[in-house]
């Protein structure tokens, strides 16, 4: 199914995790620049056709500036408990702000490239209402780039306060899950996986090649 193919859903918000501590990369990844602008900036931007609100997980302080219409929250557990209680704060905001939606989209902050029908896709792959669709190049999974039913958030709340790995294959691994299988991003240099992460600097240089490469073949 190609991206035209898919059919964009209208009512799945989607949320940015954005609350790590970027400890690698030195800065806060929110507000790193790549092709002289934001990172939040392009990613908002990429997610915006996707989904039916787009609002940002993080704990910065201050806050990332942010377009009308996005707004910021921070993490519903204390502890800073990794990518999942990002997902968990997704979810209870969802409860809160979208009452009529059975599930929420989530990204994190430092992968600009991921696909433009990720959503659509995501959300055609579940055959029942309580199973999580995860994003996969090849063999690899991509957690965190997930749709996530929001009748697990106790579960998951639970979880991260008795699990003292809170490995975030293990807590998937609890419920019904399907992956769903992305091809790679093609260039004239070669192919490159489309969920690339920025971590260090080094990553940043290599996202700002292929970012130059994308540009440069546009039709």
């Amino acid at each position: 199914m190609t991206e035209r193919q898919t059919r964009i859903p209208t009512d799945i918000p989607a949320v940015i995790i954005a609350g790590g501590l970027s400890s690698r990369m030195g800065q806060n990844k929110s507000a790193l620049q790549l092709g002289a602008r934001p990172l939040l900036d392009r990613i908002i931007e990429r997610l915006r056709p996707q989904a039916c609100s787009i609002d940002v997980n993080t704990n910065a302080v201050p806050a990332p500036d942010l377009p009308p219409g996005v707004t910021a929250f921070g993490d519903t557990v204390s502890g800073h408990l990794g990518p999942l209680a990002g997902v968990l704060s997704a979810l209870r905001h969802t409860e809160r702000r979208h009452p009529v939606s059975s599930c929420v989209t989530t990204v994190p902050t430092d992968t600009p490239f991921f696909p433009t029908d990720l959503v659509a896709r995501l959300a055609a792959a579940r055959q029942q209402a309580d199973q999580i669709a995860i994003a996969f190049t090849d063999d690899i999974m991509h957690p965190i780039f997930g749709l996530w039913p929001v009748a697990i958030a106790d579960d998951l709340e639970r979880w991260l306060i008795t699990d003292d790995k809170r490995r975030v294959r293990s807590f998937i691994a609890r419920h019904p899950m399907v992956a769903v299988h992305f091809p790679m991003i093609e260039t004239k240099a070669g192919a490159f996986d489309p969920f690339y992460n920025i971590n260090t600097p080094a990553d940043h240089a290599q996202a700002e090649r292929w970012l130059a490469l994308l540009e440069a073949e546009k039709p």
